[in-house]
């Protein structure tokens, strides 16, 4: 017998879980994705911390400081009015503010970390939410099958036919926008997908030997699902909770931007980019720190999405 075949023999059996995570850590995207994501996980929460200000204090004094207040040319912006003397000087105002402020002396260095903060807590009560109730409607849905399953799937059919963002604005219209009125408008269609992906998942492997075996030696249908079924999908769980995280932070950037979204003073990426929108021709600094972290969060989530979906695949196994 060859000896790699008989070391490979003899060495313990690697586990799919730990070969999962060893092809994902061999894609540089998911890895530099990830190390983005908990960068800015950190720095949201201590990021309002650090700058000695809070993200509603107001400084009328300060508005409208650009950060660092010199070398901001390229953010379209140099201090100066229309008479070319520096505003700053003639106001005797020395910076030390790191993004800036806004147009209520606001610290926007605060505000961005708040609102990263405040976004990325709604994104992940929202998922969690979809992911709970999404799999518990599509396990029940597939593992009884038969009238069950029909009649439960007639009504993600009905959900599904009606526009997704309309559902939502119009729920936002009927309560006061608030945080806890986005998520309850994000979950309201939002499991829909989870519960597609857990059926499926589902109605593949209950037909399976080991299910039917199981089955024959007397296991319950709590042991069946918790022990057999729900292990075996959580690959398929975990990708789409993946990239159900950025389609909940882009729907509640939108409404903010729209208006629909959380009100002042509280501070989201949406509210944030929506200010910055307004202003961006003479304070541009305002849009593009928001702008950049809310596309630094979304692609990061996406490519770790991607990375978790081949690590995840039992194909890419060798």
């Amino acid at each position: 017998m060859d000896v790699n075949k008989q070391d490979e023999i003899l060495s313990p059996p690697v586990t799919f879980w730990k070969e999962a995570m060893g092809r994902l850590l061999k894609n540089k995207g998911s890895v530099i994705s990830l190390i983005i994501l908990v960068l800015m996980i950190m720095l949201a929460l201590i990021g309002p911390q650090i700058s000695g200000y809070t993200y509603k204090q107001q400084n009328i004094a300060h508005t409208n400081l650009p950060p660092k207040i010199s070398g901001l040319e390229w953010l379209g912006f140099n201090g100066k009015d229309v008479h070319g003397i520096d505003q700053y000087k003639k106001r005797n105002i020395k910076s030390n503010h790191w993004f800036g402020t806004d147009e209520f002396g606001r610290d926007l260095w605060t505000r961005v970390w708040k609102g990263t903060q405040i976004s990325l807590f709604i994104a992940l009560v929202a998922a969690l939410l979809d992911l709970f109730i999404g799999v518990l409607y599509g396990g029940i849905s597939a593992f009884y099958g038969g009238k069950v399953d029909n009649f439960m799937q007639r009504i993600i059919e009905v959900l599904v036919g009606i526009p997704n963002l309309i559902v939502i604005i119009l729920f936002i219209l009927i309560l006061e926008p608030g945080i806890t009125s986005i998520i309850l408008a994000m979950i309201i269609t939002g499991w829909v997908g989870m519960a597609r992906v857990v059926r499926g998942q589902v109605l593949q492997l209950k037909g399976q030997e080991f299910v039917l075996a199981s089955r024959t030696l007397g296991a319950s249908n709590g042991r069946l699902i918790g022990k057999h079924l729900l292990p075996n999908v959580m690959g398929p769980i975990i990708v789409t909770l993946t990239f159900t995280i950025p389609t909940a932070i882009f729907f509640e950037a939108f409404l903010s931007f729209i208006g629909l979204g959380l009100q002042a003073p509280l501070a989201s990426l949406g509210v944030l980019i929506e200010d910055g929108y307004k202003g961006m021709r003479f304070f541009t600094y305002k849009l593009i720190f928001p702008a950049v972290v809310i596309s630094a969060i979304m692609i990061s989530f996406n490519l770790l999405g991607d990375g978790l979906r081949d690590a995840l695949d039992p194909k890419m196994r060798k």
